[in-house]
This record gives structure tokens, sequence and C-alpha cells, in this order.
């Protein structure tokens, strides 16, 4: 059987990832500062209600052809890997490959939070097929999915010699929504000079994404959605102060 190798890009990974504090307020029109007296702690609860599904492995020997997909789960997702998850591989909607963590990681450790899949095709070396990959978390009861064009290269691997890390909280269907804000504008709008911190959004007390803030600028928020219109309240946590900063109605997605 020739082994035949996959080439997969997708974009890069952004941890996000609700929110305590306490004390003193001054409200000024638009937005409000309160003195905190420790650094919050924010998170986006991926929670869902979705039925794990019965994939079954594909038949190997309708398929000419085939690659190893090694995959780490990104940062934010890490904590909830069990078992009990799946991970697949389609390709023009047709099941390929099929995986659940590894058994071990690193020099024999278990808990691994990486899946390796053998995926099968008959597709030539240079046909551009669409890929879809999804992980299903059995703890949050959670399907990701992560769709793109691919090539299939017979001299390129995936995440053998690097960790492959696809961003699948970009692939939510809790969130399917997402826009993404340059942080300094904004707070600048509001007389902050961005000083090192964290910022995060909410819709109501639900967080829809945090990311840090650096002194040196630049900072950009990764914002997760449920529907088209929803008003989005901003909180920056200003680290040399500790002060908090809250923002309503500062985007709408």
């Amino acid at each position: 059987m020739k082994k035949m190798y996959l080439k997969v890009v997708l974009l890069a990974s952004l941890v996000v990832g609700a929110c305590s504090c306490d004390s003193d307020s001054t409200d000024k029109g638009g937005y409000s500062v309160t003195k905190v007296n420790e650094a919050p702690v924010w998170e986006v609860d991926w929670t869902s209600n979705q039925a794990r599904p019965d994939w079954t492995q594909p038949d190997a020997s309708v398929y000419e052809n085939w690659t190893i997909v090694m995959v780490q789960i990104e940062e934010a997702l890490q904590p909830y890997v069990t078992e009990n998850d799946l991970m697949a591989l389609f390709v023009n909607g047709e099941l390929r490959g099929l995986a659940s963590p590894a058994v071990a990681k690193g020099i024999g450790q278990a808990g691994s939070t990486r899946f390796v899949m053998k995926a099968y095709g008959n597709e030539s070396g240079s046909e551009t097929v669409n890929m879809s990959l999804r992980y299903y978390n059995s703890t949050l009861r959670h399907m990701f999915t992560l769709s793109d064009e691919i090539t299939l290269s017979s001299d390129e691997t995936t995440g053998t010699d690097e960790d492959y890390i696809p961003p699948f909280t970009m692939g939510s269907e809790k969130y399917p929504l997402m826009k993404t804000v340059d942080v300094e504008p904004i707070l600048k709008l509001i007389g902050v000079e961005t000083g090192s911190g964290m910022i995060a959004a909410f819709d109501g007390n639900e967080c829809r994404g945090v990311a840090p803030v650096s002194a040196f600028g630049s900072s950009q928020l990764l914002i997760h959605g449920r529907t088209s219109g929803e008003v989005i309240t901003l909180k920056f946590y200003e680290e040399a102060t500790m002060r908090l900063f809250t923002i309503t109605d500062a985007v709408r997605m």
C-alpha cells in the first residue's frame, strides 16, 4: 500500500478563556472603574449538550493510500480531555479516519492530549479536497469542527516533527460567530494608556473571550458570538493599578 501524507493549513490557535471581582466603583458614563483586590479569573464556558457520535472506523480495504495525522489539543481544551473523546477526519463528507486520545504521552505516561489517526484515501498527490476535522469532547458534550481545502502531498507529514494544534475553539457549534477587535483603540477612547493586563468580552455574565494585553500595544481580542447583533461588554483589568474598567455596549456582533 502506498503511503500518502496530508498537509492541512488552518488558522493559528488562540487560547481563550469567567469573572470574579469586588470593591469600590466609579461610574464615568459609558464605562465604570473598580478597584479590585485580586486579578479576576476569566474563562469561556465551552459546555454544551450534544450527543456522542456513533462513528466507526472506515474500511481500509476500499482505499489505496493512507497517512498518519497526529493532533495536539489546544491548551484551552486540554483540562477536559478524556479517553471517551473522539476525533474524526472527513474528506468531502466521507469519514476517512477515527481516533481516541493516544495511550502514551511523551515517554509513555497516561492521560494524553494527543490524537493519532490513520486517515485513508484514493486521491492523487496533487488533488485538492475539502477536509473536515471533527473533535467530540465527552466532558463538555461539545462537537468542535474545522474545515479547509487541502492538497495531498507525498513528501510532507502532519504533526510528526512538530505539534499540529488545530484551533478547535474557533470551530464551536455553541459559538458559531467570531469577531476580532483591536484592544488599544478602544481603551484610548476612555482615556486608558495601555499597560499590561487582561481584557475579556461578556454578554451579560457570560464570558465570550479573554486575551492578555501587552504594554507594547497591538493586542487583539477574539470574541465568540451566538447570534448576529449581540451587544458585548468589555472588561479590562490593569495589572499595575489593580483597576477593573467595564465598558458597556462596546462591540456589536
